[in-house]
């Protein structure tokens, strides 16, 4: 990574530490900058699917190595769905280690497996606070436990330049006669509403570009989908397996205009990218070895996502083995 990239580090008050064998690391606080080139760079990762001891997660670490060693991000994120056996805590260690070890900030938001093994959401935070790197936080007083911001600074001033949503999309269905998987709770829409119109404000009344990362997709991946004359690209073997309500966080998005697009995992056998009413609802692309269902083309990979400061637009592709970028897509460009 480039200097102008490296964003200022400084030690905060201890909020939690944890023990790696003989080794004490503290949590840190980061804050994230455009480069001098006006660019940031992101890595999204999901569905890594770790089973700690098996060999076959192996090939998710091979590939992680790979993407970030070709693409050098400023900021890694993962989109849920990172561990998925016991012991929880070393396979989120062996999972994270290629990004720990290249000093690369990450972030994390949990998925409906990560807290099926042998750890709460709460404990599995607590481990990622002892990570050097970890960006990963909680806002106190909603639904879920990895909802927060962060925002991305400005190359020279320090105004915030960009924002990045994350949001925990829990797990399955609270609701009595309502199946499947959860959703983001009306109190987390709140919240995101709330925090969106202080950014806004303090932007001169002009919405911040903005991205959301979460695990499981929204409905409308469905709606988006279902229009034959929207700008698709991609892979797209299965159905979205989205709640079957709908919460109403597109809507909300789409009433604060800041958020051009979405980054979602779950599926993974889809990576595609679709506009729905101009915002780009987007899957990563399934990171995960064969401890998992994968037989998606070309195999596991990672989307990249390339923000301009000052802009509202963006570039995304994804980056799979060998090097191979495909899927190359410019917003807004390319949904015209």
């Amino acid at each position: 990574m480039k200097h102008s990239r490296l964003f200022s580090l400084s030690l905060m008050m201890l909020v939690g530490t944890i023990l790696f064998g003989t080794q004490s690391i503290s949590a840190q606080t980061k804050t994230l900058k455009f480069g001098d080139d006006g660019k940031f760079k992101i890595v999204q990762f999901t569905d890594v699917h770790w089973v700690y001891g098996d060999a076959k997660s192996e090939e998710a670490a091979e590939r992680m190595a790979e993407v970030l060693d070709a693409e050098k991000p400023d900021l890694v994120i993962f989109t849920g769905d990172v561990v998925t056996a016991k012991p929880a805590a070393d396979g989120l260690k062996a999972a994270l280690k290629p990004v720990v070890e290249r000093k690369l900030p990450f972030a994390v938001t949990f998925g409906n497996h990560d807290d099926e093994n042998d750890l709460t959401r709460a404990e599995l935070l607590a481990v990622l606070k002892g990570f050097e790197g970890n960006l990963t936080t909680s806002t106190a007083g909603i639904s879920g436990v990895t909802n927060y911001i962060l925002p991305i600074k400005g190359s020279v001033a320090d105004n915030t330049a960009s924002v990045l949503y994350l949001f925990d999309s829990n797990s399955y269905s609270p609701i009595k006669g309502v199946k499947g998987y959860g959703w983001i709770e009306r109190d987390q829409i709140d919240w995101y509403m709330k925090s969106s119109k202080a950014f806004t404000t303090a932007n001169g009344n002009q919405p911040l570009p903005s991205l959301a990362f979460f695990h499981i997709p929204i409905p409308e991946y469905h709606e988006a989908i279902a229009n034959e004359s929207n700008f698709m690209i991609g892979t797209r073997k299965e159905k979205a397996c989205s709640a079957e309500v709908n919460s109403g966080l597109g809507t909300a998005m789409l009433a604060a205009g800041d958020v051009m697009a979405t980054f979602v995992g779950h599926d993974h056998v889809n990576d595609y990218a679709v506009n729905w009413r101009g915002i780009l609802l987007c899957y990563g692309r399934l990171t995960g070895g064969s401890t998992t269902y994968n037989d998606i083309p070309k195999g596991n990979g990672a989307r990249v996502i390339l923000l301009t400061e000052g802009k509202r637009e963006f570039e995304t592709w994804i980056r799979i083995k060998g090097g191979e970028v495909i899927n190359h897509t410019r917003y807004p460009q390319d949904l015209k």
